[in-house]
């Protein structure tokens, strides 16, 4: 069975005459189990195992031995020292009774297998040798996988820190310190939770440092904009449907409520749902069961909903638009994110975040900031919020300037040296004659600064959409690719 390897043994017991019997009934194995060493007491064993000169897969322990550790606390603190490692305990007590409850004791406390020795009479062996051997191997097989699933789960928990280092929130305003304590008490449990803040403000961001702390960070996050659906997919979309439940249903499409069950999916502007679809999401939070077109029988998912939305969601359900039972059962928590020109003291850190950031991705030396430049940056109202501060700096390190002054930085934003009113469409001033960009470029700064104003004057991405004549998805897309979602 493991050929090329050899079983390593640390044996705890302190009679003699068992330690000959237990090395007779391991005879026939011994190119594949060799006992590596034998101690008297707890104490030492523990001593060993702690130690880096030995290496055990296996430990044999009598359950009484002398000295003041043995028994189920001998267990649980050689398990907290390796907690791959196996142990077979051996003992007399139970040779004339079947205790259940014992052998409990013992599995709760992290044994593998125990076995009654064979009365004092029976010198050869310690136990049934065919069965004491098959324990070790199946003892020694659980090891490998236990190290195996370790291994796996320090590379899953590497890759969740290293994801929630990406999206970890910059700043140190008082606010954003009271949104991360509200992180850490949601991610302590699975209420339904809305998040509310103006577009760029970075509420997906709290959406995943949410899930990733959670106790559901191994399991999937699916984020989706309800806004870039269109209504007559919405369904479809999110509870899936079954092969042939309509023309052109070829296949069977699972939804995204089944692509997220046991972890978290995450509704952006959840106030663009159509009341017909509002009614299923009520469904799968009253009853954890969503209902799949074509299919007679509803499909059970567990899913954690996080929510969010840039509309005052209170007004939608005085409109009507939006359903005030569903509005109760997603708003069990709720977490407000300030607009950037409230929290004034995390724009030049975010700034400094993202030039460093930015600057590395892209092999360039992180410029310098002139004093008037970071003086306008902290005055300029940021409409776009942290998503616009992030496009500025792709701009500021695309324009290749070592040093930033404060005509730079009011190009960068596409602004004069002051802020426009909100009422007036943000113009964009040409550059020198000697920092001429392409007229791609231009273009895209036009683009960008225009759908970024109308997002500004909009109360959905909904209405934006309709205000350019698109259809939501291709006003989303478009967004997506001017770096605006």
């Amino acid at each position: 069975m493991f050929k090329n390897k050899l079983i390593n043994i640390l044996l705890i017991e302190d009679e003699e005459f068992d330690v000959k019997r237990i090395k007779k009934t391991l005879e026939a194995f011994s190119a594949q189990i060799r006992i590596e060493k034998i101690v008297a007491d707890g104490s030492t064993a523990l001593e060993m195992l702690s130690s880096d000169e030995f290496e055990f897969d296996i430990v044999i322990m009598d359950y009484q031995i002398t000295g003041g550790i043995r028994g189920e606390e001998l267990i649980r603190k050689l398990k907290g020292i390796d907690p791959c490692i196996q142990i077979i305990v051996i003992t007399k007590m139970t040779v004339n009774i079947t205790d259940y409850s014992f052998a409990d004791k013992l599995i709760q406390a992290g044994a593998f297998w125990y076995c009654t020795k064979y009365p004092g009479d029976i010198e050869e062996y310690i136990y049934q040798p065919t069965d004491f051997i098959l324990s070790i191997f199946n003892a020694y097989q659980k090891k490998v996988f236990e190290k195996e699933r370790l291994k796996s789960n320090e590379k899953i928990e590497k890759n969740i820190n290293d994801i929630l280092n990406l999206r970890r929130l910059i700043g140190e305003s008082e606010s954003i310190v009271k949104i991360k304590a509200d992180i850490e008490k949601c991610a302590s449990s699975d209420v339904p939770t809305i998040i509310s803040g103006d577009s760029g403000t970075g509420k997906e961001l709290v959406a995943y440092n949410i899930h990733y702390q959670s106790k559901r960070k191994y399991e999937n996050f699916v984020p989706i904009n309800c806004g870039s659906l269109p209504h007559d997919l919405v369904e479809s979309e999110l509870f899936g449907y079954e092969k042939g439940a309509f023309t052109g249903a070829h296949i069977e499409k699972p939804g995204l409520f089944e692509l997220a069950n046991n972890g978290t999916i995450f509704l952006d502007e959840i106030t663009e749902l159509p009341l017909a679809a509002q009614v299923k999401l009520l469904r799968v939070i009253q009853d954890g069961q969503l209902e799949k077109l074509g299919r007679t029988e509803n499909v059970k998912v567990n899913v954690r909903i996080i929510s969010a939305t840039n509309k005052n969601i209170e007004e939608e359900v005085k409109a009507k638009r939006f359903r005030e039972d569903l509005y109760y059962r997603l708003n069990v928590v709720s977490l407000s994110i300030p607009p950037l020109r409230e929290r004034k003291e995390d724009i030049l850190l975010l700034l400094d975040h993202f030039l460093t950031e930015i600057s590395i991705d892209m092999g360039k030396e992180k410029p310098r900031i002139d004093d008037d430049a970071a003086q306008f940056f902290y005055n300029y109202s940021w409409p776009g919020n942290v998503r616009e501060i992030k496009n500025v700096v792709q701009r500021l390190l695309f324009s290749g300037d070592n040093r930033i002054n404060l005509e730079v930085a009011t190009r960068s934003t596409g602004m004069t040296s002051t802020v426009h009113d909100k009422n007036e469409f943000n113009s964009i001033s040409f550059p020198k004659p000697y920092d001429i960009i392409s007229l791609k470029e231009m273009e895209r700064l036009v683009r960008e600064k225009y759908f970024a104003y109308v997002r500004e004057t909009s109360s959905s991405d909904t209405e934006a959409a309709k205000k350019l004549g698109l259809a939501p998805p291709n006003f989303h897309r478009m967004c997506k690719e001017l770096g605006l979602k």
